[in-house]
């Protein structure tokens, strides 16, 4: 049997619907709650230990949402708000109920920001810098963080438990040792943040360069996330939903997607 895999957010920076935004992917997911998406993060379930990946401005409401009521450890992939947003709401859930600290494994290069950030929470959790190649193991799972290619230092997740998957949910592409490490993969979810031009080329994909990525490593199934889906066109889940009727081996990611790995 293999361990929990949850998906609790699967966009980008604002959130779908956005509060300013009434374009038609916000329209949808006004109408269909089903489709609103809140920011990125996911949760491994092990059934001892739970394990957040990034801590989204709207964690508070994800874990509630999944009825999460422990967490022990916290990786952050990166530095960008909508990856650490959230940490904060961990500060009472430790100090009243917990009573001692998380591990949290922030990126090398966000240690002196998180100091300056969050200064009182010192004593909520025990801080190690993750270290790229470097294996954590947990019960029925194993946790690698390889490099990505984003605008500054990012941690793409490989998770190797009765299978193996890959979660990306920043990242240009691949640097070329992650991505032969990734080769073959049974699930890829990664950056599917653009419908149309790409903004950013050096730091996020469209669905389309998703796709490709899927392919060029040979994953068995590619999970579009990270979807900002009123960036450069404006697509609704529906629309986007038909466009990838032609991958058979390619799925949209929605908020509270279950993989088992």
């Amino acid at each position: 049997m293999g361990v929990k895999f949850t998906l609790m957010g699967t966009t980008a920076g604002l959130g779908v619907p956005a509060f300013h935004c009434n374009c038609i992917a916000c329209r949808e997911a006004r109408a269909d709650p089903f489709w609103a998406r809140t920011r990125s993060g996911a949760v491994l379930e092990t059934g001892k230990e739970n394990i957040l990946i990034d801590a989204s401005p709207d964690l508070s409401k994800q874990l509630l949402r999944e009825r999460i009521q422990s967490v022990d450890y916290l990786f952050v992939t990166h530095w960008h708000y909508d990856h650490f947003g959230g940490i904060g709401d961990l500060e009472y859930y430790v100090k009243l109920e917990r009573k001692w600290p998380v591990a949290l494994f922030l990126p090398p290069s966000a240690v002196d920001d998180f100091a300056k950030v969050y200064p009182f929470l010192e004593e909520v959790f025990v801080i190690e810098p993750w270290e790229f190649g470097k294996s954590y193991a947990f019960e029925g799972i194993e946790l690698t963080v390889l490099p990505a290619r984003h605008s500054i230092e990012t941690g793409g997740i490989l998770l190797a438990g009765s299978k193996r998957a890959a979660y990306f949910t920043d990242t240009a592409g691949l640097p070329a040792p992650t991505a032969r490490q990734l080769q073959g993969v049974d699930t890829l979810i990664c950056d599917a943040t653009f419908n149309g031009a790409n903004w950013f080329p050096h730091s996020h994909m469209n669905w389309q360069e998703a796709i490709a990525l899927g392919e060029s490593i040979r994953a068995q199934h590619t999970v579009l996330t990270h979807l900002a889906m009123h960036y450069s066109t404006p697509i609704t889940a529906a629309q986007l939903q038909e466009k990838l009727k032609d991958y058979a081996q390619v799925s949209l990611a929605y908020d509270g997607m279950v993989l088992t790995i």
